[in-house]
C-alpha cells in the first residue's frame, strides 16, 4: 500500500524534473552574461533610447537604465564615475561658457555616434480659433526671435514669409531650456555660425538669460515641448528634437534652407543635410568622431534641413570605478543593436537613421569598450536597413520614398492628421502606437515592434512554462491526495 501511494508522488517529481529541464534548455546561455548597465544625459536623444531600451529588455532580457537629465549632467556623471556611459550632443567642454571648471575625465573614453535628427522649432499659434500648421520662417527671423529683436507674431518680417496668413498682433513667447543641454548647444551653434552678427554669444549649453529676459525657461525637452503644447502655450515657440512635437501631433516651423526652400526636419531631409557633415577623423584627437556641421547648415540641396546633427554616446575604454568587463560586454551588445537594428525605427520615432559611414565609425569605437565581443563591422550581421535606405528614393536615406515620404513631409509641415497616417504602424513595447496607422481593420497592437533573436527567452515563454507546471500539478496532485485520504 505504501509503495503504491508513492507512485503519484514519484510521477509528480519526474514531471517537474522534465519541466525544469525544459526551462534550463530554453534559456539561451548568453542571457546569463547580461548585467545591468546605466547611463545619463541627453533628453534630445532620450525618446529613441527609451524605445531601444524597451526593445532589448523585451527581446533579449537586457536591462539598460538611462536617466534623461540633459547632456551637461550626463557628461558630469561620467566624469564622476557614477554611470557606465553618457549621451551628449557635444563633447566635453575644455572651457565651459559658464566659467565652471573644465570638463576633464580621468576615465579613458570614446565618442560613438548613435542618434541623428533635426532640431525643430515647435510652436503654438492660433488664428480665428484654428491652429496654424504651415508657418514658414527664415533663419534670420528665427535668430531675431530668440534674441528679442522680433517680439510680435505680426512683425512685417514674419508676415512677408507667410502671405496667406493674417497673423495676430500677439506677443511671441520664446521658451528656452533652463538646464544645460545639448539642444541649446546645437541651436546656438547654428545661430552663431550662420548669423554671427545677430547671435553674438557663440555656442552655449546654457541659454543666456540676458538674451531673452522675458523668455519662459523650462527643464528638459519634455518641459519646453510640454509648455508649448499646453492650451496656455498659445503664442509660444521653442527649439526641441523633432521626435517631441511629432509624438504630440504638433506643428513645427518650415525653415528656409540655403536653396531658398522651406523644409521640415523629416528623416529624409535630415539625412540629406548630414551628407555634408565632416567628421574629425584624427584618432589621436580628444574630439575624434565629433561633428563639423558648417557645411550641413549651408547644404545647397533643395531638401536639406539646416538644423541637422547627431548625438554621441560617451563610452569607457578602460575598466574602472563602477565599470567592469561584464558591463562592457552588455554595453557593446546594446550599442550594436542601437546602430544596427534600432536604426530601422529612427524615422518613425522622429529621428533620422545614421548614415552608413557613421555606423562603421561606431563599430570602430565599440571594439574599444573592454569586454565587448561585437568585433569589426560586418554588413551581414548589422541589419541597418534604415541607413541602407540611402539607395532608395533618390538617395533619401531615412525615408522609404513614395507615399510614405510625402506623408512624413506633411507631418513635418505641422499637420497632426498627417502625422498619424504614415503607411506602417509602429508600436512601443507596451503596445502603444508610436507612429503610423493601425489600419482600417483596427489591427491590434503588438508587444514588440521588431523581433530579435528567435532563441530569446522572454515573458511569453516564461508564461507558457509556468502554465505547463501548473497543468502537471493539477493532473497529478489530486490523485495523490485521494490515495492518501483512503490510506488514512
Amino acid at each position: 500500500m505504501i509503495a503504491r501511494s508513492r507512485r503519484p508522488l514519484a510521477g509528480l517529481v519526474a514531471a517537474l524534473a522534465v519541466v525544469a529541464s525544459l526551462v534550463a534548455t530554453s534559456v539561451p546561455a548568453s542571457a546569463a552574461t547580461y548585467v545591468v548597465v546605466s547611463g545619463s544625459g541627453s533628453t534630445w536623444s532620450s525618446n529613441a533610447l527609451d524605445q531601444w531600451r524597451r526593445n532589448v529588455a523585451n527581446n533579449y532580457g537586457m536591462t539598460v537604465n538611462f536617466s534623461g537629465t540633459g547632456s551637461s549632467a550626463g557628461r558630469a556623471d561620467f566624469i564622476k564615475g557614477t554611470v557606465d556611459f553618457a549621451v551628449s550632443e557635444i563633447p566635453f567642454q575644455a572651457a565651459p561658457e559658464d566659467g565652471s571648471a573644465p570638463e576633464r575625465s580621468d576615465r579613458p573614453y570614446a565618442y560613438l555616434p548613435i542618434v541623428a535628427g533635426g532640431t525643430a522649432l515647435m510652436y503654438n499659434l492660433v488664428i480665428s480659433g484654428k491652429r496654424v500648421t504651415d508657418l514658414k520662417l527664415s533663419g534670420e527671423v528665427v535668430t531675431k526671435i530668440f534674441t528679442g529683436q522680433i517680439s510680435r507674431w505680426n512683425d512685417p518680417a514674419i508676415q512677408a514669409l507667410n502671405a496667406s496668413l493674417t497673423l495676430p498682433d500677439m506677443k511671441i513667447v520664446p521658451v528656452v531650456r533652463s538646464d544645460g543641454s545639448g539642444s541649446t548647444a546645437q541651436f546656438t551653434k547654428w545661430m552663431s555660425t550662420q548669423y554671427p552678427g545677430i547671435w553674438t554669444t557663440g555656442m552655449t549649453s546654457q541659454f543666456p538669460a540676458d538674451k531673452l529676459p522675458d523668455a519662459k525657461r523650462q527643464s528638459g525637452s519634455l518641459g519646453v515641448s510640454g509648455y508649448v503644447g499646453n492650451d496656455n502655450g498659445v503664442g509660444s515657440i521653442t527649439y526641441v528634437e523633432y521626435s517631441y512635437p511629432k509624438g504630440m501631433g504638433f506643428p513645427v516651423v518650415q525653415v528656409q534652407n540655403a536653396a531658398g526652400n522651406f523644409v521640415g526636419p523629416t528623416a529624409e531631409n535630415v539625412e540629406i543635410a548630414l551628407r555634408l557633415a565632416r567628421i574629425n577623423e584624427d584618432q589621436s584627437s580628444p574630439d575624434y568622431l565629433t561633428q563639423i556641421l558648417n557645411d550641413v547648415y549651408s547644404n545647397p540641396d533643395p531638401s536639406a534641413y539646416p538644423m541637422s546633427s547627431y548625438s554621441y554616446m560617451i563610452v569607457p575604454t578602460a575598466v574602472g570605478g563602477v565599470f567592469t568587463t561584464e558591463k562592457g560586454y552588455t554595453l557593446g551588445e546594446f550599442v550594436k543593436y542601437v546602430v544596427c537594428d534600432g536604426q530601422k525605427q529612427a524615422g518613425a520615432l522622429g529621428y533620422s537613421p545614421l548614415p552608413m559611414n557613421l555606423v562603421k565609425a561606431a563599430f570602430q569605437q565599440i571594439t574599444r569598450i573592454p569586454g565587448s565581443a561585437v568585433g569589426e563591422f560586418n554588413s551581414d550581421s548589422c541589419n541597418n536597413k534604415g541607413a541602407a535606405g540611402e539607395a532608395q528614393s533618390g538617395g533619401g536615406g531615412g525615408a522609404a520614398g513614395g507615399a510614405g515620404a510625402s506623408t512624413d513631409a506633411a507631418a513635418a509641415a505641422g499637420s497632426p492628421a498627417a502625422a498619424a497616417t504614415t503607411t506602417e504602424a509602429v508600436y512601443d513595447a507596451n503596445g502603444n502606437l508610436v507612429s503610423g496607422a493601425a489600419g482600417a481593420g483596427g489591427a491590434a497592437a503588438v508587444s514588440s515592434p521588431f523581433t530579435l533573436a528567435a532563441s530569446s527567452f522572454g515573458a511569453s515563454q516564461v508564461g507558457m512554462l509556468i502554465a505547463a507546471i501548473l497543468f502537471v500539478i493539477a493532473v497529478l496532485v489530486p490523485p495523490l491526495l485521494v490515495r492518501r485520504a483512503r490510506r488514512r
